[in-house]
């Protein structure tokens, strides 16, 4: 039985919904789950959409970063490959489908969200990919997913910056589909996802992958990702930034461009 991620489906929609308590951090074992469960969906003849959301306080806080802080800088390329995998599971997913975002959708989780069709937030959202503050970069399709959504001026802010936005600028800047109270979330992502049920399946696949296949070349963005992330795990900044969250949190770390 999954741990950490499971599959309700209802009136012909899936909902996957992430539960690792406190702040959904997306460890090695909830992102396998992540991965089963797309791709239960996405098989089943009995589902038409498919929502994605986590607690009603955060969608998912990003990566583990215990997990990170033990990382060695020889498993990294064979472990960026399999998070990117993991975060990218969503697009493996061939119905419509939206991420229902509430309180916080950080890192991995934001990585995550990206992968769907459609996002969906409350008002009282923080988005964003702090990966820069550990001295690392995103590796789970965030630095090519997120420029093919909001363009590569816009992407390289929030990157560089590691910086959140709210759901104002969130909206303005094309990272959202929609903004709705923060108990109206699922609710809005159930009404989106209705209007598929019953659809021509098929013709809904084959759109989504006409569109996506011409919004990126995995070959050789996804390769570089990885390999860039690889190369970080062995820096001294990156130790510096994993051992400052660890010990204060976020933003404290001194780097040394090491």
């Amino acid at each position: 039985m999954p741990e950490f991620v499971t599959v309700e489906v209802s009136d012909a929609i899936a909902t996957i919904r992430i539960d690792r308590p406190p702040v959904n951090a997306l460890d090695a074992t909830a992102q396998r789950e992540l991965v089963a469960a797309a791709a239960e969906v996405s098989h089943r003849a009995d589902v038409d959409a498919v929502i994605v959301t986590g607690g009603d306080k955060v969608f998912a806080a990003g990566d583990d970063i215990a997990e990170l802080a033990q990382l060695r800088p020889g498993d990294a390329p064979a472990i960026a490959a399999e998070v990117q995998a993991a975060l990218g599971c969503l697009t493996t997913i061939q119905q419509p489908t939206v991420a229902a975002i509430s309180g916080y959708a950080l890192g991995g989780g934001l990585e995550l969200a990206l992968g769907c069709d459609r996002r969906i937030i409350g008002d009282n959202v923080k988005l964003g990919l702090p990966e820069i503050l550990l001295g690392v970069i995103p590796v789970g399709g965030g630095t090519q997913r997120l420029a093919a959504l909001i363009g590569p001026g816009a992407a390289k802010d929030l990157i560089y910056t590691g910086r959140f936005v709210g759901a104002t600028e969130a909206s303005e800047l094309g990272l959202v589909d929609q903004v709705v109270p923060p108990d109206e979330v699922y609710a809005a992502a159930r009404r989106w996802a209705v209007q598929f049920v019953g659809g021509p399946r098929r013709a809904l696949a084959a759109a989504k992958a006409a569109v996506d296949a011409g919004l990126l070349d995995p070959a050789s963005g996804y390769r570089t990702e990885r390999e860039l992330f690889a190369a970080l795990c062995d820096t001294d900044d990156m130790r510096e930034g994993v051992r400052s969250f660890l010990a204060a949190g976020p933003g404290r770390a001194r780097f040394t461009g090491r």
